[in-house]
Order: structure tokens, then C-alpha cells, then sequence
């Protein structure tokens, strides 16, 4: 049975914690005394329906302002499928929190509220959405019971979401009328809306066609731990442990290790201490090397034929995540997998105007969920590929050294 990751996104509410609590009640994917728990806390008791939301908001402060603060994953099944579902925050104050929900996503599911339609937020959420490369959109336009289930509104919402899709290049992209609160369209087809003549969300989930995002292609091994034991019986053991990223690994093959450039040969693999002849991407492993060479965490090692490339100035697009402004020279850690390198904001090309799409060149200021281009200058090499081609080493984040804290996520041009 396979996996789809997905992530709800959309405006504050837009019906994200409804829409999912849907989605689990309607499947049958909530345990007993969990139903009765939220049964029990509900606020909607009087007229016999619960508060589906509560399955989602798990935090004290988002059960009392009614919203969702911090990202809630939620993990359910079919007989056809399993599901990884996060619900993003709403507010453009937590709009970071979707980068790192959608990271890993197949699949977003777009709210809109009918009687709003397309809105900033809307738009920032599908920009996020086309910089993380998900392929599969499901625009899912909410609370058609407030608009009498009119197929004018729907059409309307449709037509101008259509012109953000197009700039944006989304092209899987699926739209459905849909009421969380009452269950239309969500895992049956609801009778309010005879003239919609498409799938119920679950169906829509169950059955979308999951391309394999693996690279296959450009192996890549970022070094996360070095394995000395210097013990009577392993005295000269030094193994190297890290996941796979992308593609795949062979005993004998020639391979190279950056930045320092040094080659050698692939002597053992290691699975779970067990050796293999061959190991591919997203397994956890330990390499052996012909030679005695020296490799540190943060290192890469990849194949003499395949290599990433290594430079010290980076094209990216990035979403800013933190309160303080960005500024052209500020200087941050710049994190690719396991290797951390000081780095300088060098220049900012653009910023995106979420309202228009329009690149606002040479910004006066960056806040915080701005997305914008810029070229990033580090202290060292790394070795990078283009966001498209690989995310593994084509992604990184920005580190404020003060704060320790994450203040940007980056997409390498």
C-alpha cells in the first residue's frame, strides 16, 4: 500500500481543522475514546453536531482563539492508501510553518472560503506550493452551503484561481466544490451539487497518480556521523553513516568526496550492520572506503562520473521566516543537509508581490514571509544541485549564529 504525504493550506477560517476532522470522521479513522473526547469539549452540542476542528487544534491557545497556531499531522489509511496529513496555519504570521509542512508534501489541498475567494493569502500559499515543486494541487473551494451551493460562485473562484495556476506553472491542478462542515463532497458525492461532475475529495486522494521523486540518477551521500570504535577488534574500522539522498550506490564503485575533491573506491556497505552489495536512496547505511582519507560530518560523497556542482555563490529563491528584516550583507549559517558554512546575503534581486506576482526589483525591505530571489556568497564551497533536478542538495536553510534560530528556507536556482 502506498504513501501520500499532503498538507492542507489556505486562510485563517478557511475550514483547514474542519475540513480534515471531516475527512477522518467520514473514514472511520477516529478511535473511540478519541470521539468521545472531543465529544465531551465540543461547543456545538446544542443542536447535536461536534466540533470536528478539535481532532486537528491540538494546543491549548489555538482551542480557545479558534485557530491553528502550529503545524498537526495526522496519519489515517484507507483500504487503498495510506495518508500523512499536515493542517498549516491560516495567518500570515505562520505562513513559515507551511514551508516546512509542504516540504515533503506530494499533494496540497488549497482552501478557499466561497465567500472570499482568491485573497493574498490564497496566493502565498500556492507560491510556497510552486517553490516546493508539489506537483498535485487540489484547490478546494469551502463553505458552499453559505452560498446556497451556487455553481456561479464556484465557476468565478475557478476562472480566477486559473490565472494565479498559469503564472505560478501549476499545472496538476483539481478544483472541488466542497462544505467541511457538513460533509459535502468530501468522502461522498454530496446532492446539493448536481452539477458538479467530479470526484469526492477522498476519491480524488485515494486515486491521484504518485510520480516517484527520487532521483535516480546523481548519487548523493551526505556524510552525518564518522564510526571510529578503536577497539581491540575493530581497531582500524572507520565507517561513514549517513541516508542515501538520491540515487544509487554499488561495492567497487569509484566515488569522490567534497569539497575537498579526494577520490577512492567503495569498499563495503553497510545495512543495519549487516553488509550489502548495493544500497539506494532513502536507506540509512554505512560506507567503507579503499583509502584511508579524511572525511568529516557535512561531507558528500558521490560518484567520480555524477558530480554536483561546487561553487561558493548560490542563485536562490527564498522565503524569509523570521520578524527582523533581511538586508543585503547580512551574514547567516547556511545549512545543506549535514554541512553547515558561514555565509553573506550578497544581493536580493526581487521580491514577489503576492497580489500581482510581479517582481519588485531591488527591494527597500525584506519582512517576514517575503519571498524573494536573492544570491547567497559562502565562507566555503558546497556542493549543490538545482532545486528542480535534486531537493536534497538543492535545499537549505538560513541560521541566525545568535539565536540559533531558522530565519529563511532557500530553493537553489
Amino acid at each position: 500500500m502506498d504513501l501520500l504525504r499532503l498538507i492542507t493550506a489556505g486562510s485563517v477560517d478557511d475550514g483547514k481543522s474542519t475540513l480534515i476532522g471531516r475527512l477522518l470522521y467520514d473514514s472511520k479513522s477516529i478511535m473511540i475514546d478519541q470521539l468521545e473526547a472531543i465529544e465531551k469539549q465540543t461547543k456545538n452540542k446544542e443542536n447535536g453536531s461536534i466540533d470536528l476542528a478539535l481532532l486537528t487544534d491540538g494546543l491549548r491557545a489555538e482551542r480557545e482563539q479558534g485557530i491553528t497556531i502550529d503545524i498537526a499531522y495526522k496519519y489515517f489509511s484507507t483500504p487503498k492508501r495510506k495518508f500523512i496529513l499536515a493542517d498549516a496555519p491560516g495567518h500570515i504570521q505562520y505562513t513559515r510553518n507551511m514551508v516546512t509542512g509542504a516540504s515533503n508534501a506530494d499533494l496540497a489541498i488549497i482552501l478557499i472560503d466561497a465567500r472570499k475567494g482568491v485573497i493574498e493569502q490564497t496566493k502565498r500559499h500556492s507560491i510556497i506550493a510552486s517553490m516546493l515543486g508539489i506537483k498535485h494541487i487540489v484547490v478546494a473551494i469551502n463553505k458552499m452551503d453559505l452560498v446556497n451551493f451556487s455553481q456561479d460562485v464556484f465557476t468565478n473562484i475557478l476562472l480566477d484561481y486559473t490565472k494565479t495556476a498559469s503564472e505560478l506553472g501549476l499545472k496538476n491542478v483539481i478544483y472541488i466544490p466542497i462544505s467541511a462542515l457538513q460533509g459535502d463532497n468530501i468522502v461522498e458525492k454530496s446532492v446539493f451539487m448536481p452539477w458538479y461532475d467530479g470526484e469526492s475529495l477522498l476519491h480524488i486522494l485515494e486515486n491521484v497518480k504518485l510520480d516517484s521523486e527520487v532521483n535516480w540518477n546523481d548519487a548523493r551521500f551526505p556524510v552525518q556521523y564518522v564510526i571510529r570504535p578503536q577497539t581491540l577488534a575493530l581497531h582500524d574500522y572507520r565507517g561513514y553513516a549517513g541516508k542515501i539522498t538520491s540515487g544509487t550506490y554499488k561495492v567497487g564503485d569509484k566515488i569522490t568526496v567534497l569539497p575537498a575533491g579526494l577520490e577512492s573506491t567503495l569498499k563495503t556497505i553497510e545495512i543495519g550492520g549487516k553488509q550489502v552489495t548495493e544500497a539506494f536512496a532513502s536507506q540509512s547505511v554505512t560506507f567503507q572506503l579503499t583509502d584511508d582519507i579524511d572525511i568529516s560530518r557535512g561531507d558528500i560523497i558521490v560518484k567520480q562520473e555524477n558530480q554536483p556542482l561546487l561553487t561558493q555563490d548560490l542563485e536562490v529563491l527564498l522565503c524569509w521566516m523570521d520578524a527582523k528584516p533581511l538586508k543585503a550583507g547580512n551574514k547567516y549559517l547556511l545549512q545543506i543537509n549535514s554541512r553547515a558554512v558561514k555565509s553573506v546575503v550578497k544581493n536580493i534581486e526581487y521580491k514577489l508581490d503576492v497580489n500581482t506576482l510581479e517582481k519588485l526589483r531591488s527591494p527597500e525591505n525584506v519582512g517576514l514571509n517575503d519571498v524573494i530571489k536573492a544570491t547567497i556568497r559562502t565562507a566555503l564551497p558546497v556542493a549543490v544541485d538545482s532545486y528542480p533536478i535534486n531537493k536534497s542538495t538543492g535545499s537549505g536553510i538560513l541560521i541566525d549564529e545568535t539565536s540559533n534560530a531558522t530565519v529563511g528556507a532557500c530553493m537553489i536556482q
